[in-house]
């Protein structure tokens, strides 16, 4: 089983310990940041979505045009483009990045983040229109012939596309979401499944959940978890960093007039808030203190310890199952840098190792 490595990129300089630095679009940093990407040796970049933010699609087009090898993930939200042109869509950038495109479907877990944009589903409601969404993207994609469509949510006749995507036979779909419905969909429509970054024993439940759920339709599914490393050269110096994060954290929270966040709406946010009870620190390495700061929003549970302990822990998730490891820093550009010196090629190495005994 393969393993790969998921970073990144925004348009700007921006953490959770740091203010938004430059313009919203800072072109240089887009470029500085997807090459660094590129050059430390990670396998695809993420590209996020936010109601507020700058299009993603347009900024992976960038990101792409500056780059040869690394490979993306655009992140897409359900429900604001027709199915039909984002099939299209989606397979002309396919062609323009040269075949290096992946999307990673949200069906969104907080409705005052949906309505920005005009949509006022409930969440169940969301998941159902997803699973159409998803089942259209795929005939657009594959199907040799117009065909007509009637369902819950969209409805057209002779729907068909010219373009195709690069890879066959689609683009790769990446999902996430925690939910009944969304581990129901994960089943049936998902290549990769998405977790944020929860203990083992949480990793282990999800796992065991999806491929029952993708067992039924005769699928498998690969599993990605997310994680916010946190290194340096000694686990006590580790720690101390991750102690300083928080702090910035708070400073930075209260500057902008912010406290404690409250918890986050979706299901994936309970589940991470959920990993530590009452301790910031969860198995040997996980901590929460910036999730629990901020509400358990984003992928926000770090790792934390020397690039050798980290790099064995992530051997660990991908006993479990987990083959795909989306790292990002607090530090971002910096951050993706340093990994690409020690932790990527020692958590490659590793696993690999572990390959070879087990071969």
């Amino acid at each position: 089983m393969s393993i790969e490595f998921i970073g990144m990129i925004q348009t700007r300089k921006v953490s959770e310990t740091h203010a938004p630095q430059g313009p919203i679009i800072d072109i240089d940093y887009v470029e500085q940041f997807a090459r660094a990407h590129e050059a430390a040796g990670f396998d695809r970049i993420l590209v996020p979505h936010h109601s507020t933010s700058p299009d993603a699609l347009l900024t992976v087009a960038h990101a792409a045009s500056v780059t040869s090898k690394v490979h993306f993930m655009l992140a897409h939200r359900p429900g604001f483009v027709s199915p039909t042109l984002a099939a299209r869509q989606l397979a002309t950038l396919d062609h323009y990045s040269g075949g290096r495109l992946a999307v990673h479907i949200i069906s969104g877990g907080d409705d005052a983040e949906q309505r920005r944009d005009g949509d006022y589903l409930s969440h169940d409601e969301r998941y159902a229109r997803t699973d159409e969404y998803l089942h259209i993207l795929r005939r657009i994609w594959t199907e040799a012939k117009p065909f007509d469509h009637n369902g819950q949510y969209y409805r057209f006749e002779q729907g068909f596309s010219e373009v195709k995507p690069v890879q066959q036979p689609h683009i790769p779909v990446y999902f996430g979401g925690a939910s009944a419905p969304a581990l129901e969909i994960a089943g049936r429509h998902a290549d990769v499944y998405a977790l944020w970054g929860e203990s083992k024993a949480q990793v282990r439940e999800q796992v065991t959940r999806v491929r029952a759920e993708a067992a039924k339709h005769g699928r498998n599914v690969r599993f990605s978890v997310s994680f916010r490393p946190i290194l340096a050269a000694t686990e006590a110096a580790a720690w101390e960093r991750a102690e300083h994060i928080l702090e910035e954290t708070r400073r930075l929270r209260a500057a902008q007039g912010l406290g404690v966040g409250g918890p986050a709406q979706s299901e994936g946010a309970r589940r991470l808030l959920a990993a530590s009870g009452g301790s910031d620190r969860v198995d040997e390495r996980l901590w929460t203190g910036v999730a629990k700061e901020i509400g358990g929003r984003s992928n926000s549970t770090a790792l934390v310890g020397t690039p050798e302990q980290v790099a064995e822990t992530l051997a660990e998730y991908y006993a479990l199952g987990v083959s795909t490891f989306l790292v990002r820093g607090f530090d971002p550009l910096e951050d993706a840098i340093d990994y690409g010196r020690e932790l990527i090629p020692a958590t490659r190495e590793r696993i690999a190792r572990v390959e070879r005994v087990a071969a």
